[in-house]
């Protein structure tokens, strides 16, 4: 089938995320452009006009497509920018992504800037449906963490979602999250519980309140304490998460972590746990190869 022919469903940016990402397409521009692409200022006329288009290298998940179009506009707002395929496109080898014609230096200009973020995003994805075809008939969604590259969170987390996965939180604003670390400096569960709410109440903040638990006990103590959402089972093996999720009985969101690989997710999934969430998805990730060539 040629890839034009393809149907794909759209993912749409949200609002949220514009001003993170016309911010990160700003520092792109300022890196890599500096005081101006004094290559291609001298040895192409300023009222060239060309276009290009992007090719697939490599198969995998497509992501990224409403980013290139992004920075295409932010260096020339008169390009023309045509989609072949939409991001969560499944492609392979030879596939065309888009075409974009505009002014021939600004096509230059956006060149790396455009193929470094396609291609991360594209492997984040790739491997993002790796992990949820692994969990292919079981109710469990994979999630991402906040293991991402500085500065780059927004668009690893957008390829996330485009490869199936889901997201847990942007950062440390949009979610009540008790770890260890927390739990321990505030004098436990209970404490660090009543503290939270607390501060909810005086803030005016409503927040999703989840709690890290590392033994059986703790999930116990959650409930005694009440206030939370969801419940994380922090490195437990399949036996004890089969364990916790009996315990929890549905009362709570159930949600592991710590160590879980493509090889065992499954196993962990089949226990019965909402979520389950993954830093591999973000950090150990190949970015997919493509290049951007002139037509």
């Amino acid at each position: 089938m040629q890839a034009a022919a393809r149907h794909f469903a759209a993912h749409v940016m949200k609002q949220e995320y514009i001003p993170f990402v016309d911010a990160l397409i700003e520092l792109a521009v300022a890196e890599d452009i500096g005081d101006g692409d004094h290559t291609s200022l001298a040895s192409i006329p300023a009222a060239a006009d060309g276009a290009m288009r992007l090719l697939v290298k490599q198969e995998g998940v497509l992501a990224g497509q409403q980013i290139a179009e992004r920075v295409f506009r932010r260096l020339d707002a008169e390009m023309v920018f045509e989609p072949v395929l939409a991001d969560g496109a499944r492609v392979v080898s030879g596939d065309e992504a888009f075409r974009v014609a505009g002014r021939v230096r600004s096509l230059l200009q956006a060149e790396r800037i455009v193929l470094n973020i396609m291609q991360r995003m594209s492997g984040v994805a790739t491997e993002t449906a790796r992990y949820v075809a692994r969990l292919e008939g079981l109710r469990t969604r994979v999630l991402d963490t906040r293991k991402t590259t500085p500065g780059m969170r927004v668009f690893d987390k957008m390829a996330v979602a485009i490869g199936g996965g889901g997201n847990h939180r942007m950062g440390l604003f949009d979610m009540i999250l008790l770890k260890d670390n927390h739990i321990d400096f505030a004098g436990g569960i209970t404490s660090a519980l009543r503290q939270v709410r607390e501060y909810l109440t005086a803030t005016g903040r409503s927040l999703p309140i989840e709690v890290e638990v590392r033994s059986l006990a703790d999930i116990d103590e959650v409930f005694s304490a009440g206030g939370a959402d969801r419940i994380m089972f922090d490195n437990f093996s399949v036996a004890l998460t089969r364990e916790a999720v009996a315990l929890v009985g549905g009362r709570m969101e159930t949600e592991s972590s710590g160590g879980i690989t493509y090889e065992t997710i499954r196993d962990y999934a089949e226990c019965g746990v909402d979520y389950i969430s993954v830093g591999a998805l973000t950090h150990q990730i190949k970015s997919l190869d493509m290049s951007l060539n002139k037509l």
